[in-house]
């Protein structure tokens, strides 16, 4: 480390945030009649409208190829609609610029890749570029990145070649990078693989905690229900249902967008939907043949 002189109750107690979180101005986010396709003949993302509140927690879920993935690249600015808008404060995103974009939503992809051999403090620091075209390192950055550093558990290796991280590692220093952004919005596609259980926890705890809008895409639908405000189902890139998630999540839904049978129960702690998983007997048999 370098030296310098609204959510749903979470389920466990969170660390506090550091003062620079804590200026966050939450935006609120819409789709109007968004779709979405790199081919003329073949669509991907059939036409979406739905909206998302200022500082709400939103949990896209879905089967491996539903569209998840390309629903986020649509909302951060890089997959631009073939039809309809995503509009953050009632603004196209496709009339700003990347840089104003980027000023406003923060991403944490799934492939964060190698990075040059920068180390883990560089790393972050890339998140503070987005504030001027000049921008140069100041003595509050400095301790704006050690500070996130701290949150993120990762402060003892910020010495470190980013490279040489194992894949949670860099799963935490990417999520601080987007911290370190300030965001309104902060986007977050499958955070939560490559981690422990504990680490997995510990980000969900702080995302439940962070002033900004949180749209996070997740494969378990257990912490999905935990910790969202809301759950956006997916399946063959069309929306099946928005809602909380105890209107989300249950048998009938699960057995048609996953395609297996669920005993649901109640969380004790968050008082939530919780999972258990298994194939029908039909499914068994055809494994079996």
């Amino acid at each position: 480390m370098i030296d310098n002189t609204t959510h749903s109750n979470p389920p466990q107690q969170a660390a506090a945030l550091p003062v620079c979180l804590s200026n966050c101005q939450p935006a609120a986010l819409m789709l109007d009649n968004v779709a979405w396709s790199p081919y003329k003949d073949k669509p991907l993302l059939a036409p979406i409208s739905l909206s998302v509140n200022a500082g709400e927690f939103v949990a896209v879920v879905g089967p491996n190829g539903s569209g998840k993935t390309s629903l986020l690249r649509c909302l951060y600015r890089v997959n631009k609609p073939t039809a309809g808008r995503v509009l953050i404060d009632k603004k196209d995103i496709w009339s700003l610029s990347a840089r104003q974009c980027a000023q406003r939503i923060a991403t944490v992809l799934q492939d964060s890749g190698a990075e040059f051999g920068l180390s883990v403090f560089e790393m972050v620091e890339i998140g503070l570029t987005p504030k001027s075209i000049n921008w140069k390192r100041t003595d509050k950055d400095v301790n704006i990145i050690n500070d996130i550093l701290t949150l993120l558990d990762v402060a003892h290796f910020a010495d470190r070649s980013f490279s040489s991280l194992s894949g949670g590692e860099r799963q935490r220093v990417m999520i601080a990078r987007a911290l370190v952004q300030n965001p309104d919005i902060l986007i977050l596609d499958e955070p939560t693989n490559h981690l422990d259980i504990r680490h997995q926890l510990e980000v969900l705890e702080l995302l439940a905690t962070l002033p900004c809008t949180i749209i996070v895409s997740l494969h378990d639908l257990s912490l999905a229900s935990a910790y969202a405000d809301r759950v956006l189902v997916m399946k063959e890139g069309q929306m099946q249902n928005y809602s909380e998630p105890k209107s989300v999540f249950t048998q009938e839904q699960i057995r048609q967008v996953f395609d297996v049978e669920t005993i649901i129960d109640e969380h004790p702690t968050t008082q939530r939907p919780r999972f258990s998983f298994y194939l029908n007997n039909k499914q068994l048999n055809k494994k079996q043949d």
